[in-house]
C-alpha cells in the first residue's frame, strides 16, 4: 500500500492487492482483479519467496512443503493464470530464481530445490510459448538485503564458511540491483532475451 501511494504521488497509476501465491483460488482472484483494473496484462514478475535454514536431515516435511508451495508452486500458479493474458498482449514473465538453485546453499536445501525448479520451469515456458510471442526469463540473485534475509535463524553448529562460499565478491547489495535487471528483461530492451537465467551475484565464485 505504501509503495502504491508513493507511485501515485509521482503521477503513476498503481494498485495493490495481497495474494497468497500458494492458493489456487487466491491467485485466480488476483489475476482477475488485475486484468479488470488494468484492462490487460503485459508483464508478470514473480518475486514472492520465503527462506529458512535447517540441517537437511532435520528438515520437517511441513517446512519443506511450505517453502515449495510458495517459492515453486506459487510461481507455477501465477504463470499458469497469467499465460493466456500474456499471449494476447505478447507479454513476458520474469521469475526470481536464485544462485542457490545453481550452486546449492548449505542449510537451505528446500530453498535451493525450489529455486532450481523455478529456473527449469522458466526455461520450459520460454521454449513452449516463444512462437506465440511470449518471453520468459529468470533472475538469480546472490545475497541481497531484503526482509527475507534480515535476521535469518541458522541451525546450531552451522558452518558459516559454507554459507560465505556463495557470497558476492563485491559485497551485499540492495534490491535495486535486482530490480534494474528485472525492469530491463520486462521492457523492450529485453525483447530478444528469452529462456535465460541471469545471475546477479557480484561474481560469486561457486
Amino acid at each position: 500500500k505504501a509503495l502504491a501511494e508513493e507511485l501515485q504521488a509521482l503521477g503513476s497509476t498503481a494498485y495493490f492487492r495481497t495474494c497468497d501465491v500458494s492458493s489456487e483460488d487466491d491467485v485466480a482472484a488476483c489475476m482477475e482483479t488485475c486484468v479488470a483494473q488494468m484492462g490487460s496484462l503485459d508483464v508478470l514478475c514473480n518475486i514472492a519467496g520465503i527462506l529458512r535454514f535447517d540441517n537437511f536431515h532435520e528438515l520437517s516435511l511441513s517446512d519443506w512443503n511450505k517453502i515449495i508451495s510458495v517459492n515453486l508452486t506459487g510461481v507455477f500458479l501465477m504463470c499458469r493464470a497469467a499465460i493466456p493474458h500474456l499471449i494476447q498482449s505478447k507479454g513476458n514473465i520474469v521469475n526470481a530464481a536464485s544462485t542457490a538453485g545453481i550452486m546449492g546453499l548449505a542449510y537451505g536445501g528446500a530453498y535451493s530445490a525450489s529455486k532450481g525448479g523455478v529456473a527449469a520451469m522458466t526455461r520450459s515456458i520460454a521454449i513452449e510459448y516463444a512462437k506465440q510471442g511470449l518471453r520468459a526469463n529468470a533472475v538469480s540473485p546472490a545475497d541481497i538485503k531484503t526482509g527475507m534475509t534480515k535476521a535469518p535463524e541458522f541451525p546450531e553448529g552451522a558452518d558459516f564458511k559454507l554459507l560465505m562460499r556463495a557470497s558476492s565478491l563485491s559485497g551485499v547489495k540492495g534490491p535495486e540491483v535486482i530490480a534494474n535487471v528485472v525492469a530491463m528483461l520486462a521492457s523492450e530492451d529485453g525483447c530478444h532475451i528469452n529462456g535465460e537465467n541471469i545471475r546477479v551475484d557480484g561474481g560469486a565464485l561457486s
